[in-house]
């Protein structure tokens, strides 16, 4: 059997990141693998404890930067905590979001250097990184419309429309950079054709990690 995997989920608010991890986790327990799931910011107790900081609005004038630390202080603990252990025993894992969103929101959204970012990547993860990377990509007034349709907006999803703009921008930059551990899924299209795009990219590297 082949080594254990890593495999992300990534996409604005409303690209349907939900139906895609429930595609992911279907198709890799049916080839036998055991598998976590979790996701970023949270994962371990005190991760789900700073995402309510990061997400809620009690602390509206948070500082970029003091953003930018809680998502790897909370990304160190996952890691050490739940992520690095699992792969150690031989579990696959599959994530909600993890370095990638922070290249696209905290840099990209919020203007943060990237060269500061992938110093705190270096140090948080060595060299870790996600196996595969789905993302979701669609238009982002449609995003945003489904997103206000499912809940009360975040504070990251109270943001203004060029944010999520600049965000979905940053992602796209990052799947051009590393075509091969990305896969760009059209998320604007219907469930049945999302659907179908999700299961072709998993199968196939399923496929290919049996080979």
């Amino acid at each position: 059997m082949s080594d254990p995997c890593f495999i992300t989920v990534e996409g604005i608010e409303g690209a349907g990141k939900t139906t895609c991890l429930n595609l992911i986790e279907q198709r890799v327990r049916q080839r036998g693998h055991a598998l976590l799931v979790t996701r970023e910011p949270g994962g371990t107790a005190l991760g789900e404890d700073l995402r309510t900081l990061l997400l809620g609005h009690r602390h509206e004038g948070m500082t970029d930067d003091t953003e930018l630390l809680l998502m790897f202080a909370a990304r160190a603990e996952h890691l050490q905590a739940r992520i690095l252990p699992a792969l150690s025993a031989g579990s696959w894992v599959l994530c909600d979001r993890f370095t990638d969103a922070t290249y696209a929101y905290q840099g990209y959204g919020r203007g943060i250097d990237l060269g500061r970012i992938a110093i705190l990547e270096q140090w948080v993860q060595g060299e870790r990184r996600p196996d595969l990377t789905l993302l979701m990509d669609l238009p982002v007034e449609i995003g945003l419309e489904r997103a206000g349709k499912r809940s009360t907006p975040d504070r990251f999803e109270s943001e203004a429309f060029a944010f999520f703009e600049r965000v979905r921008n940053g992602y796209l930059s990052l799947a051009n950079a590393q075509p091969d551990r990305f896969r760009v899924i059209d998320a604007a299209q219907s469930l049945q054709q999302v659907s179908d795009q999700v299961v072709s990219a998993i199968d196939a590297f399923l496929d290919g990690k049996a080979s």
